[in-house]
C-alpha cells in the first residue's frame, strides 16, 4: 500500500469520528450523512480553521442539503447524453469518460452527488464499453477522464486506459479533471507523473475553490506535475460562503498562477438537488468578474460559465453579455439556440 492509500484509508467518513475534533450535532446531521456520505481525508480535515469556514462549507454535511426544491438530480441531462455507461458525448468533438465513481473527499456541492450517493463500485462503470464507442466515432477528438476522481485509480489502471486511448487515432486530446491536488496532494507521486509524461499530449484540470487550499503541501504537488511536462488548468466553483466575494476569487486567481496553474473556468453552481444553499446569483459572478478584469493579470482572468439545463452546452458570460427576460435570463448557446435559465441564488 502506498503513502496516499493509507493517508486515504485513515479518512474521516462518519460523523462520530469528525465529533471528536468538532462540536457537531451528529443526531441532526445522520439524516444528511445516511442520503449524501462523508469522507474527508486527514490533510484536507487539517486545512479547516473554525466551524462553517469556507473548507469546513465544502466538505461538512449541511442540513440544507435535505431540503426539498425543484432542483434535480441530472439537470445537464448527463443520463440522456450518455451512449454506453459511463461515457457523456454532449459535443461533437469530445467526450466525458466517467473511470471512477469515488473521490478523495466528498464534496458537498458536487454536480454528480446524486448519481454517485451509493458509491457504485468501479466495476459497475464499463470502460471497456466506452473505448469501443470512442474507437468507432472519429469525431471524437478530445477525452476527458472524469468521475469521481480518475486518480482514484491505481497507476497501472490508469495507464492502461490512457494507453488504450492513445492508440486511437482520431483521439488527440487527453484530459484528467481531478481535485487530487487539493484534497489529497500526497497522490501526485513522482512514479504518477512518470507515467503521465509518456502519454503527452495531456492536460490535467484541478479544483481549487478557495485559497486556503493552496498550501506548500498542494503547491509541491502541481509543480511535480508541471515538471512532469503536464499543462494545469483550473476550475472553480463558485460557491456561497467560500467564494462568492471579489477580493477572495481574485487572490485564488493570482495564487494559483504562482504554483503554475492557468485559471480556466469560474462555474455557476449547477442546478443540482442538494446544493441549492450554495448557489449565488448570477450578478454576483458577473461583478466578481468585473473585479478580475483591469485589476489583475489576464492570465489571472478566467471564463465565467454557465452550464445550461439539459445539456445546452456552457455559456461564457461577461458583465455587459446577458439579456435579462422576467427576472431569468436569456443565454446563446454554442448551437445558436436562446436557451432561458433560471437566475435563483
Amino acid at each position: 500500500m502506498e503513502d496516499w492509500q493509507r493517508n486515504l484509508s485513515k479518512s474521516i467518513i462518519r460523523l462520530e469520528q469528525l465529533a471528536f475534533c468538532f462540536p457537531i450535532d451528529v443526531g441532526l446531521l445522520k439524516a444528511v450523512s445516511g442520503r449524501y456520505p462523508i469522507r474527508i481525508t486527514p490533510y484536507y480535515l487539517g486545512l479547516i480553521r473554525e466551524i462553517g469556514d469556507p473548507i469546513w462549507r465544502q466538505c461538512v454535511p449541511d442540513i440544507r442539503e435535505l431540503e426539498e426544491d425543484h432542483l434535480s438530480i441530472d439537470p445537464l441531462n448527463e443520463g440522456g447524453l450518455s451512449p454506453v455507461p459511463g461515457l457523456i458525448h454532449r459535443y461533437p468533438d469530445r467526450v466525458v469518460l466517467l473511470v471512477s465513481s469515488e473521490c478523495a473527499t466528498f464534496c458537498r456541492f458536487c454536480m454528480r452527488k446524486n448519481q454517485f450517493q451509493q458509491r457504485t463500485s468501479n466495476a459497475d462503470i464499463s470502460v471497456d464499453s466506452c473505448l469501443k464507442y470512442i474507437r468507432k466515432t472519429p469525431s471524437i477528438r478530445d477525452v476527458v477522464l472524469s468521475g469521481g476522481d480518475p486518480l482514484m485509480l491505481q497507476d497501472e489502471v490508469l495507464d492502461e486506459i490512457l494507453s488504450e486511448l492513445r492508440k486511437v487515432p482520431h483521439v488527440e486530446i487527453i484530459r484528467i479533471n481531478t481535485r487530487m491536488p487539493v484534497t489529497l496532494p500526497e497522490r501526485i507521486t513522482h512514479q504518477l507523473c512518470r507515467m503521465l509524461r509518456r502519454h503527452v499530449p495531456l492536460y490535467v484540470n484541478t479544483h481549487f475553490n478557495h485559497p486556503a487550499e493552496i498550501t506548500e503541501t498542494s503547491s509541491e504537488a502541481c509543480a511535480r506535475l508541471a515538471d512532469a511536462g503536464v499543462p494545469l488548468g483550473n476550475q472553480t466553483v463558485l460557491l456561497r460562503g467560500v467564494n462568492d466575494d471579489p477580493a477572495v476569487m481574485r487572490r485564488l486567481m493570482q495564487r494559483l498562477l504562482t504554483i503554475r496553474v492557468r485559471p480556466y473556468y469560474i462555474h455557476q453552481m449547477d442546478l443540482v438537488k442538494g446544493t441549492g444553499h450554495f448557489r449565488t446569483r448570477v450578478e454576483k459572478g458577473l461583478e466578481i468578474m468585473a473585479g478580475l478584469r483591469g485589476h489583475t493579470s489576464g492570465m489571472a482572468n478566467p471564463y465565467y460559465v454557465i452550464d445550461l439545463p439539459g445539456g445546452k452546452g456552457k455559456v461564457p458570460l461577461l458583465p455587459d453579455g446577458v439579456k435579462r427576460e422576467e427576472g431569468n435570463l436569456l443565454l446563446r448557446n454554442y448551437l445558436g439556440e436562446m436557451v432561458e435559465y433560471p437566475n435563483e441564488g
